[in-house]
């Protein structure tokens, strides 16, 4: 067992996945920033703030607070990127040992990278979405919203999850 003092560090290049994750899931976010930006003018005051399990707007506020979306978005990249570079820090079970570790640093890594990119395609898609609202341009997020939200996250770590046991 390894505790995360002495870990090896090791050098692994991003894979292509890694690459083709981070390209969508940048595109799409700096897309609803762009978006953001060029309906800025044309958004009333009041803009959807919250909304309830089943996709209903419960709040409505300033339009300055879209601004809060992307805001937590870039400092959630920027912790989850600089996380992705240190995969030595993550947790891991105590059967970590020299010869598996980079096998699990891989693993926990391409998690990582999956899960910042959907948390980007996520806000993206609730930056999109109220805006769009307050354009009176769409009708809400629907029943389905959360399901989908909590099953998009929930996949990638059930496969991690299950990608680490098989290590020896």
């Amino acid at each position: 067992m390894l505790n995360s003092g002495k870990r090896p560090k090791i050098k692994l290049p991003k894979t292509k996945s890694e690459w083709v994750w981070d390209i969508i899931g940048y595109t799409v976010f700096l897309g609803s920033i762009i978006f953001l930006i060029y309906h800025w003018s044309e958004l009333p005051d009041r803009v959807p703030a919250h909304y309830n399990a089943v996709g209903e707007v419960d709040r409505w506020g300033s339009k300055m607070e879209l601004l809060i979306l992307p805001a937590i978005g870039v400092f959630m990249g920027v912790m989850m990127q600089v996380l992705e570079k240190f995969p030595e820090v993550h947790n891991y079970p105590e059967r970590l040992n020299e010869n598996n570790a980079k096998a699990f640093y891989l693993v926990s890594r391409k998690l990582l990278n999956q899960i910042k990119n959907i948390c980007f395609m996520i806000f993206a898609f609730i930056l999109f979405e109220s805006a769009s609202i307050a354009l009176e341009k769409s009708d809400g997020f629907g029943v389905w919203f959360l399901p989908i939200v909590l099953v998009s996250t929930m996949i990638p770590i059930v496969i991690g999850f299950i990608k680490q046991s098989k290590i020896e």
